[in-house]
Formats: structure tokens, C-alpha cells, sequence
């Protein structure tokens, strides 16, 4: 048995199986998946877990090299966002886009991570980079 990394099954074989350039979601409750995308659902209760929380053992294991944001995350929940900038990398490169075309690049990804998060726009997506 693992005693340390990404202990969840689902998200272990996820971390595993990434490519460069491959996307992955996490998401807040409400975040619609689509069919036939995977979903992981790591959510418990309302903020349970909390996206941040998510993304910090995400960030973690997984080498990011662009995430993706709903340009409305500035407006709606920039506490949210500002923790989430904090988090990465100088050389992460950051893109916004609308919330509906965030939802539509979600039929790309390799799966969808929902969380217990139940801010606003506590929605992302973060591409693979490459170890060289």
C-alpha cells in the first residue's frame, strides 16, 4: 500500500497516465461534466474538500505548464484567484478565457476532478508540461 503521493486510485492512475501537453480539470460542485469525460469525484460535503486543497496536492505531483481560468474568477472571487496565483510557478504561463468556453474545453480534457468547492469559478485547467 502507498503511504505517500496520490493516495486516491482514480487520480493516481490520472497522474500516471499524463502525456505533455495533456489537460486536466478540477472543478467546484457545479461544474458540468460531459459525457463521456471521466469524473473523479473527491467531493464529500459543500467545501469538502476545498479546491485549493485539491489543487495544492495536484500542484504537488503533477509538472504544470499552462492553466486555463474563467476570466469572470477576477471579478466574482478574487481571493480565490489571487491564493490560486500564489501557488504557481514563475514559468507557468496563465490564459483566460469565458466561463462557457472553459465549460466547452472541458469535452478535451483527460478527466474532470470535482471538489466540495462551492465559490464561484473555483474552476481550472491545467496542461502537462514535460520533464526533460
Amino acid at each position: 500500500m502507498k503511504k505517500t503521493g496520490i493516495l486516491n486510485s482514480h487520480l493516481a492512475k490520472l497522474a500516471d497516465d499524463l502525456g505533455h501537453t495533456d489537460q486536466v480539470c478540477i472543478g467546484d460542485l457545479g461544474l458540468p461534466v460531459p459525457n463521456g469525460i471521466p469524473k473523479i469525484d473527491l467531493s464529500l460535503t459543500s467545501g469538502v474538500p476545498s479546491f485549493q486543497e485539491v489543487l495544492d496536492i495536484y500542484l504537488e505531483n503533477i509538472l504544470v505548464e499552462k492553466v486555463i481560468l474563467a476570466e469572470e474568477i477576477k471579478e466574482a472571487n478574487p481571493d480565490q484567484l489571487s491564493r490560486l496565483l500564489a501557488k504557481l510557478d514563475n514559468s507557468v504561463s496563465i490564459e483566460y478565457v469565458s466561463h462557457d468556453h472553459l465549460k466547452q474545453m472541458t469535452q478535451d480534457v483527460k478527466a474532470v476532478i470535482r471538489t466540495g468547492e462551492n465559490t464561484p469559478y473555483s474552476n481550472i485547467i491545467l496542461q502537462s508540461g514535460v520533464i526533460i
